[in-house]
């Protein structure tokens, strides 16, 4: 589930990044994803909800 939001904000920055330009929340997100995907690595397998 982490990585599916990760995924999700990684592809809306990409979006946000090349297409609107919107300014710094367009870092925001990428920081976010990375964080949450980071989290899932580290939670592992045996940490589902």
């Amino acid at each position: 589930m982490l990585l599916a939001i990760a995924a999700v904000l990684l592809v809306l920055w990409l979006l946000g990044f090349l297409v609107l330009h919107v300014g710094a929340f367009i870092h925001v997100l990428i920081v976010i994803a990375v964080i949450v995907a980071i989290v899932h690595f580290v939670r592992g397998r045996g940490a589902r909800v």
